[in-house]
């Protein structure tokens, strides 16, 4: 039985969001009931990751060699419990195509700085107060969101994005990996820590 669902998307699906995913599914392998899964806003169906993100992801424990691309579809957005933009462009392609899904699609850098906020003792009061994984898990996503437009905005919109390195130098491939690996550690965090309260 799947307790959480999560689903990272961005444009191609063969860039970020794969290695955000490989990055979540490594760091959270300890809880075997989480399910990850990507897709692309603009995606072609089974092309590969880019070579700078097969190194990125193998220097980081990660082989993404087997990964396809997927177009974002309603269906596969539909089945999601917790969906990672890349960008706010993203975020906002999602909640378009499915709006009832408007609560739990995030950017991960958005997700990562409002879960970054709350203290580990909150974390543990509240996911504390439920039994099972799967409640305790969507008790912290639901805690994450409430903070929306209740805490420090970051100094920039553009900081809630991950800046898109297709086509771009390799600098712009480490720099876009640099937002997201601390992004996908703080999830990490927070989601290993409720499923353990």
């Amino acid at each position: 039985m799947t307790d959480l669902s999560i689903m990272t998307v961005c444009s191609g699906n063969i860039c970020r969001s794969p290695l955000a995913e490989g990055l979540l599914r490594a760091g959270l392998a300890a809880i075997p009931t989480i399910e990850f899964s990507s897709v692309g806003a603009i995606a072609r169906d089974g092309e590969p990751v880019t070579d700078e993100i097969l190194e990125i992801g193998r220097a980081n424990g990660v082989d993404l060699s087997q990964h396809h691309a997927r177009y974002m579809t309603e269906r596969l957005v539909g089945g999601a419990d917790l969906l990672f933009a890349m960008a706010r462009s993203h975020r906002r392609a999602i909640v378009e195509l499915v709006p009832r899904k408007v609560a739990v699609t995030f950017t991960l850098r958005e997700f990562a700085r409002l879960a970054a906020q709350i203290s580990d003792e909150e974390i543990v009061a509240v996911a504390g107060r439920f039994d099972t994984t799967r409640d305790k898990l969507r008790a912290m996503v639901t805690l994450t969101g409430s903070r929306r437009g209740q805490s420090e905005a970051p100094a920039s919109p553009d900081d809630d994005d991950v800046i898109d390195p297709y086509r771009r130098d390799d600098d712009t491939y480490a720099l876009s990996a640099s937002q997201i690996i601390p992004a996908v550690d703080q999830v990490v965090h927070t989601l290993s820590l409720a499923a353990r309260s």
